[in-house]
């Protein structure tokens, strides 16, 4: 049997998440569809994270062991053949037999789109947040990076969380602005349940005024969830990087 490192790409408005949902079509299940065609067996998969309904994926890792003797790029080609139009097999890879996608991975970076002009975007539904207020990406900015650094997110976790250890590194926080779109880029060792989407909806109050960017390091040591802002939709979430050591 060999263990394959899958990577796809997907547009997840049309799914419930990556996770196996009952009286929902998810990812994983459509991944499992293509394997099964392809392989002759239906396998077990590891995804690299759980993602919410809505949320895309630029890069997104799935292991899964199998004995069908294709060559990695082969296998690679025939599953992106099977796969639904809104998800891409982008490359299969064979790694160690102790591999796994979510508990191998080093760390993650996520993008969230923010669609900042004055009238919809037509091409942008359910891949961008609207936002019709006038962003100040330069408050916006120097908040994000305060956000950098290893601390307690408490405040940055939605409710619902079994997690006990919430601490966690963030490597890069940044926003900036490309035209009509405000891009807000994090990545971190880790990421406690909505904590982008929560660290957007705060980055948002600051542009708003509600808050100041100088007002975050407080918010964090606080561990409080309702200090922080709002969670920002699902719609706008990408998860653009995965790492593993090779």
């Amino acid at each position: 049997m060999r263990n394959i490192l899958l990577t796809i790409a997907f547009d997840g408005k049309n799914y419930c998440g990556f996770q196996v949902q009952k009286n929902a079509v998810s990812v994983a299940e459509r991944v499992q569809d293509a394997i099964e065609r392809v392989t002759g067996v239906r396998s077990d998969i590891k995804g690299c994270s759980r993602t919410d309904s809505g949320v895309h994926a630029e890069m997104f890792c799935i292991s899964f062991f199998t004995d069908c003797a294709l060559s990695e790029e082969k296998l690679c080609r025939a599953l992106d053949a099977v796969l639904p139009k809104d998800i891409a097999a982008l490359e299969c890879r064979e790694v160690p037999q102790d591999f796994h996608a979510r508990y191998s991975c080093k760390g993650k970076k996520y993008r969230y789109r923010i669609w900042n002009g004055r009238s919809k975007n037509p091409f942008l539904q359910g891949r961008a947040y609207e936002y019709f207020k006038r962003c100040d990406e330069e408050k916006m900015d120097r908040a994000a990076r305060l956000i950098e650094g290893t601390r307690d997110f408490s405040a940055f976790m939605a409710a619902g969380s079994s997690v006990e250890d919430r601490v966690r590194t963030v490597t890069q926080c940044r926003c900036e602005r490309c035209g009509d779109e405000i891009v807000i880029t994090v990545a971190a060792d880790g990421f406690l349940y909505n904590m982008v989407r929560i660290i957007v909806g705060t980055l948002l109050w600051v542009s708003e005024g509600k808050i100041a960017p100088e007002d975050i390091p407080a918010i964090i040591e606080s561990k409080d969830r309702s200090k922080a802002g709002p969670t920002a939709s699902a719609e706008g979430l990408y998860l653009s990087e995965v790492y593993y050591e090779r």
